[in-house]
């Protein structure tokens, strides 16, 4: 099961405030032990939202509206993808979070992932094959 591991964003996040080297160094760790554990993915810290945009559609016409967004508490500063047995095996690893990032006041939300057999008979073989086609396309881009 993959889970993904959202970092809710902050007022320092927002405003750019770049880890120190405690902090550094705590994830760092954290996310080698993930690694040697053989369960991360991935893991990304995401810049501020005042360097995003948002595209929305109304009635199928793209708008832009450029960053920064006012919601802290609705933003991602980070993400990290993990492959675990279960729910629980995935919340074992996120109470070990490094309690240095911010201030030991964190907002962590862990969503899980859809596989292929998730989405039932809709799912044709075609469409898997054609799925599994550009999932290895895009592993050949990286």
């Amino acid at each position: 099961m993959r889970f993904m591991i959202i970092r809710r964003a902050d007022k320092d996040t927002e405003a750019g405030v770049l880890p120190d080297e405690k902090l550094l160094a705590a994830m760092t760790a954290y996310n080698e032990e993930m690694v040697k554990a053989g369960v991360m993915l991935q893991g990304e810290g995401l810049q501020p939202t005042s360097k995003g945009a948002r595209v929305k559609f109304t009635n199928g016409k793209p708008a832009i509206i450029d960053g920064p967004f006012a919601e802290t508490k609705e933003l991602i500063a980070g993400f990290s993808i993990i492959q675990v047995k279960s729910r629980e095996e995935a919340l074992e690893w996120l109470k070990r979070w490094p309690s240095l990032d911010a201030g030991g006041n964190v907002e962590l939300e862990l969503r899980q992932i859809f596989e292929a057999e998730d989405f039932g008979a809709e799912f044709t073989p075609e469409l898997r094959a054609q799925e599994e086609r550009m999932r290895e396309l895009a592993a050949k881009n990286r």
